[in-house]
C-alpha cells in the first residue's frame, strides 16, 4: 500500500480513503496498484463484507487519473493496458458504498459509478470533463450513466463536460442520498454496517444479480436470479436464518 491510499477495517466494513487532497485525490499509477490490491483483499477476506470509498478532505472525492502522469506511458497501447482502479473497484466481490465528498470528475466519476450505492455530500459535484480535453472517458463512463441516469442526461454529461450538482445528481438518480459533508462518511459506514450485518454470501450474490438484471436479457436473467436464489437457499448462513426465524432471535451469520 501507499499513504496515499489509506486502507481501514472496522468490524465487517472495509474504508478505501484516496489520501491525496492536495492534488484533488487525483489518481497515479501507483495509487492504482494499490487500490487493485485493496480490492484483492477485500475480495479474499471471510471477515470484510462491505466497503466504503471516499476521498480525503471536503474538496475533492476523486478527480480521476493525475494528467500530469499520463505522458508517462510510452504508448497508447500501454495506457490501453495499463492497472485501471475503475476496473478494480467494479469488479469487487463486496457491495460498495462512494461516499463522494465535493468533486468526482473523470475517472473519479467513473469510480463512484463503479459502485453499487452512491452517497453525496451537498458540496458534491460530478462531471465528465474528459472531452474538455480531447478524448473520453474509458471506465465505464457512458455505460454506467446511461443506466444510471438516462441516455439523455448521459448525453448532456459527456458531450458537454460540465459537471453537474448533488441536487441534480439526486433528482437523476446519479446518487441514493445527499447529507451535509459532516455526516456523509459516518452515514456510509453506518449503510455498509447494516448491508455488513445481512446474509454476505446473499449480499454478494444479490449484487451478481443486479449487474445480471442490466446486461442479460429479461427471461435468462430471470432464469440466472432464481439459480442465484438456489445456491444462496443451500448456504449454511440460510438455514440460520430460518432457524433464527423460527426461534424469535437475531441469525448469526458467518459467510458459509
Amino acid at each position: 500500500m501507499t499513504d496515499e491510499v489509506l486502507f481501514s477495517v472496522d468490524g465487517h466494513v472495509a474504508t478505501l480513503t484516496l489520501n491525496r487532497p492536495q492534488k484533488l485525490n487525483s489518481v497515479t499509477p501507483e495509487m492504482a496498484k494499490a487500490l487493485t490490491g485493496a480490492v484483492t483483499e477485500c475480495n479474499g477476506s471471510d471477515t470484510i463484507r462491505a466497503v466504503v470509498i471516499t476521498g480525503a478532505g471536503e474538496r475533492s472525492f476523486c478527480c480521476g487519473s493525475d494528467i500530469g502522469e499520463l505522458d508517462s506511458y510510452a504508448t497508447p497501447w500501454d495506457f490501453r493496458n495499463r492497472a485501471d482502479y475503475c476496473d478494480a473497484i467494479h469488479h469487487c466481490l463486496k457491495p460498495t458504498i462512494a461516499a463522494v465528498n465535493g468533486y468526482a470528475f473523470g475517472g473519479g466519476l467513473e469510480t463512484a459509478l463503479s459502485c453499487d450505492i452512491r452517497l453525496a455530500a451537498t458540496n458534491a459535484q460530478f462531471a465528465a470533463p474528459e472531452i474538455k480535453l480531447g478524448w473520453i472517458g474509458g471506465g465505464g463512463m457512458a455505460a454506467f450513466l446511461a443506466h444510471s441516469i438516462g441516455a439523455s442526461n448521459a448525453a448532456l454529461m459527456i458531450m458537454t463536460g460540465d459537471p453537474v450538482d448533488a441536487a441534480r445528481a439526486l433528482a437523476w438518480g446519479l446518487v441514493s442520498e445527499v447529507v451535509e459533508p459532516a455526516a456523509l462518511l459516518p452515514r456510509a459506514q453506518a449503510l455498509a454496517a447494516t448491508i455488513a450485518a445481512r446474509a454476505p454470501i446473499a449480499a454478494e450474490t444479490a449484487k451478481l444479480n443486479l449487474r445480471a438484471a442490466f446486461s442479460m436479457p429479461l427471461d435468462q436473467a430471470m432464469a440466472y436470479e432464481r439459480d442465484l436464489q438456489t445456491i444462496c437457499f443451500a448456504t449454511a448462513d440460510a438455514a440460520e436464518g430460518r432457524a433464527a426465524f423460527k426461534e424469535k432471535r437475531p441469525p448469526v451469520f458467518r459467510r458459509r
